[in-house]
């Protein structure tokens, strides 16, 4: 399949404009499928700056890059103008190191955590391992949202390893980072029963606010409010208070904010808005809320005059 002039002379502008380039599915505060979410998640570990494209945006540019990268998924990662490649292998490179050397910063401490696993849950887990059978270990994944996922993989030479109880736990990059002073214990009480994981590192979880208290503190300048709906939502409908928007670098300019700014994300009816508020706390930030109900509660409670819809 050709590649019109046109798109391509596009295509390519993007590409000699800005160094680095995701083509992704949604925002980077917003991703709208998995594997952008995973994209999104280990470039946001590098600290380095990226400009995105959202091809669900622009169907012309989500079929036109397949064809001129020859490469027939999203998302899409180019490093000076050079395609990398979808979010297997960025997690991939990131793991080696490679992506830190074509990005040009230092790759993180390779350092294995230090961790603590209580004998009660290392006597479940080594029970675990030793089912499987020889050559597997313990392998603790954290994504950028802090949600641990624990499960059993073959024995990695390559991987990051600590040891703990007599176990072997491996880790890839971004999740050792995540990992330090990580304690995984047995619950069998109130709390329920099964494994319960203590992260120091995680960020405190994103609150819940009702409309009334929102306005409220954005009327005394103590909150500031991100609508995170589309421009076409919010010219149907859009609070009359200030409010930022994820659009036109808008998300960019709010992931440099001081990470103890306190944001309140708003959507149509709250579902969205969290979404992009754990994106946020991935990022490190400390003071995040949801507008519970979203813009149909605003109008209901605050303010009837916003239209419904």
């Amino acid at each position: 399949m050709s590649l019109d002039p046109a798109l391509r002379s596009r295509i390519e502008h993007l590409l000699t404009t800005h160094r680095v380039v995701l083509f992704m599915k949604g925002e980077p505060g917003a991703p709208q499928c998995g594997f952008s979410a995973k994209a999104v998640g280990v470039l946001g570990s590098t600290g380095v700056a990226y400009q995105h494209v959202d091809v669900l945006s622009d169907p012309e540019i989500r079929e036109g890059i397949k064809v001129y990268g020859q490469w027939p998924t999203i998302p899409q990662l180019y490093i000076g103008g050079e395609l990398i490649g979808g979010s297997d292998i960025i997690e991939q490179i990131a793991n080696s190191g490679e992506l830190y050397t074509a990005l040009g910063v230092p790759a993180p401490d390779r350092t294995p955590p230090p961790i603590t696993i209580t004998p009660a849950a290392a006597k479940m887990l080594g029970d675990a391992v030793a089912n499987a059978g020889a050559g597997y270990a313990l392998q603790v994944e954290i994504d950028p949202r802090f949600n641990a996922k624990l499960q059993l993989a073959p024995v990695d030479a390559g991987a990051i390893a600590s040891e703990a109880e007599g176990l072997r736990v491996q880790f890839d990059l971004a999740s050792a980072q995540r990992a330090r002073g990580l304690t995984i214990d047995w619950a069998d009480d109130a709390r329920g029963r099964g494994l319960v994981i203590d992260n120091p590192n995680a960020p405190p979880k994103v609150g819940s606010l009702d409309v009334t208290e929102t306005a409220a503190r954005v009327a005394d300048g103590s909150l500031m409010l991100v609508d995170v709906r589309p421009a076409a939502e919010r010219a149907q409908a859009s609070v009359k208070v200030p409010f930022k928007t994820l659009e036109d670098g808008g998300s960019a300019a709010l992931e440099a904010l001081p990470k103890d700014t306190a944001l309140a994300f708003l959507c149509h009816t709250g579902g969205r808005s969290a979404q992009v508020a754990e994106h946020f706390r991935s990022l490190g930030f400390t003071r995040l809320f949801n507008v519970a109900g979203g813009i149909a509660d605003w109008s209901a409670t605050v303010d009837p005059s916003v239209p419904t819809y």
